[in-house]
């Protein structure tokens, strides 16, 4: 079993740097738009077969130490009552949106277990086929938030944070459910075989720090306290505002994502040793052809200098267009560099 990641969670020494990528089993490669073309992701979803032959796809282009979970953020919204559509170019779109306090109430409470079976029932076929950790993974409340308020395609999740600010007991209810309903996805997702369990905040970046720190930061603690008691090993991912990485360590996780906006040494720093890091390769660089992504990937390699607990990513999800040639290249270099 390659468990390179899994001790780097713990932060102790590996033989290689490990590496996985966000978004990796989908759109860049093109063994899945060829299995995309005419089913739909929820579709797919429903057939743990289907969907675990996605997750290993990468395996087939580059040597990853992780294939992450064949999911989508918007998931969990099937079992709390929503129907949700994934719109080519604008992302999961419900059939209602969060508009004013009384319709938090519609809200179902459910058990992931029973409504998302299909999701657990892949990450038990997975863990039993592959000699990598299966990594699992949940929205954090501020993003699934978003979803429902302002909707995917919002670039300032303007009526998210009116919401929040006019609304806060209602705001309060709503990201506890989600807080609550998230962390039990991630122990189930433990539990059926997943070897670490990442939390996104795709959308917390566009926050300051003590509306962060008042608004999103009590249920993010709430979330991690609950993987920490339960065994899980975490990673606490957000992207787009550095100033954020204290509160995000005051959170909770082993290993604290880091984006491209912050050198990877001042971040952990910042974090403290106590923690791993994870990043921080800007995708976009992976567009600028082989040696160019090469000179980065050197460049984040160098400043963490061989330091336990480091895993190398992207510090966002990979773009459409990102040859598997050029990721081949970096995962290689990855390996094979030495501090």
């Amino acid at each position: 079993m390659n468990d390179r990641i899994l001790k780097a969670v713990r932060r102790e020494p590996v033989d290689a740097t490990p590496v996985w990528f966000m978004r990796q089993a989908g759109r860049s490669l093109p063994r899945y738009r060829e299995l995309r073309a005419e089913v739909g992701m929820f579709e797919i979803l429903r057939d743990p077969e289907a969907a675990a032959e996605i997750t290993t796809l990468p395996l087939e282009y580059f040597s990853v130490d992780a294939c992450v979970l064949y999911n989508d953020l918007s998931t969990p919204f099937f079992g709390a009552g929503f129907n949700v559509e994934m719109r080519p170019g604008v992302g999961p779109v419900v059939d209602w949106r969060i508009r004013e306090p009384a319709d938090v109430d519609r809200l179902q409470a459910y058990d992931p277990r029973v409504k998302m079976d299909y999701i657990m029932a892949q990450i038990r076929l997975l863990a039993a086929r592959l000699d990598v950790p299966v990594l699992g993974f949940v929205g954090a409340p501020f993003t699934l938030c978003s979803y429902l308020i302002s909707g995917p395609g919002s670039r300032n999740q303007e009526e998210t944070k009116a919401f929040m600010w006019r609304e806060r007991e209602a705001w309060n209810r709503l990201a506890s459910f989600w807080a609550d309903h998230m962390a039990d996805f991630a122990i189930a997702q433990f539990q059926a075989g997943a070897g670490v369990v990442q939390v996104f905040d795709s959308w917390a970046g566009h926050l300051g720090v003590e509306d962060y720190e008042e608004y999103v930061l009590p249920h993010m603690y709430r979330i991690f306290t609950r993987l920490r008691d339960a065994g899980v090993p975490t990673i606490n991912f957000l992207t787009g505002n550095p100033r954020l990485l204290p509160l995000m360590a005051e959170a909770g996780g082993d290993v604290i994502g880091v984006d491209w906006r912050i050198p990877i040494d001042e971040a952990w720093r910042v974090v403290g040793e106590d923690r791993g890091v994870q990043g921080n390769l800007d995708p976009v660089v992976l567009l600028a052809g082989r040696d160019a992504a090469l000179r980065k990937a050197r460049d984040v390699l160098d400043r963490v200098n061989g330091r336990p607990g480091h895993i190398f990513n992207c510090g966002h999800g990979l773009l459409p267009g990102t040859d598997p040639d050029v990721l081949k290249a970096v995962v290689d270099f990855v390996h094979e560099y030495r501090a």
